[in-house]
């Protein structure tokens, strides 16, 4: 049998993992639906890019969140009106303009991220602090496969 087709177990274990993500992901997006007081997942990604990146492109910030512009523009201009984000001329190319957070957006992003680790502290807070980490180790690196094998073969899509 050729090494590059999975085996049974693999296989096997892909359908746990697969199952998991799926029935999590629902019940992340009831939870979140539930709340009104906190960021929805695409808005807080943008906010988070923005406190990453610093101001930015609407393009550098689709490709980040592995988004069209279009999507991204609409977006910002909903954060905008919300006073969470500004346009600023970009000082290197007067005919665009960068997106940046404002002290409300920023105070709106630590509030939301906050929620969002106390949460994730109370599931975990049984686990001893090895697993703690361990979690966190294989859930980066699982971000990472997926994000690399998503992003193969779409130049557009490939992280920054």
């Amino acid at each position: 049998m050729p090494a590059s087709l999975p085996v049974a177990d693999d296989l096997g274990i892909a359908n746990r993992i697969g199952t998991g993500l799926a029935r999590l992901l629902r019940l992340i997006e009831r939870a979140a639906a539930a709340r009104e007081d906190d960021l929805d997942r695409p808005s807080f990604m943008l906010l988070h890019t923005l406190a990453c990146a610093g101001p930015s492109r609407v393009t550098m910030l689709a490709a980040t969140v592995h988004s069209d512009p279009s999507t991204i523009s609409r977006q910002a201009a909903h954060l905008v009106g919300m006073g969470l984000v500004e346009r600023r001329a970009d000082p290197g190319d007067g005919r665009a303009s960068l997106l940046a957070l404002t002290d409300a957006g920023t105070a709106l992003l630590e509030h939301t991220r906050q929620r969002r680790d106390d949460r994730t502290a109370a599931i975990i807070k049984s686990w001893q602090p090895a697993e703690r980490e361990q979690f966190a180790d294989l859930i980066d690196r699982f971000t990472a496969g997926f994000e690399a094998v998503w992003c193969a073969g779409r130049p557009e899509q490939s992280p920054s």
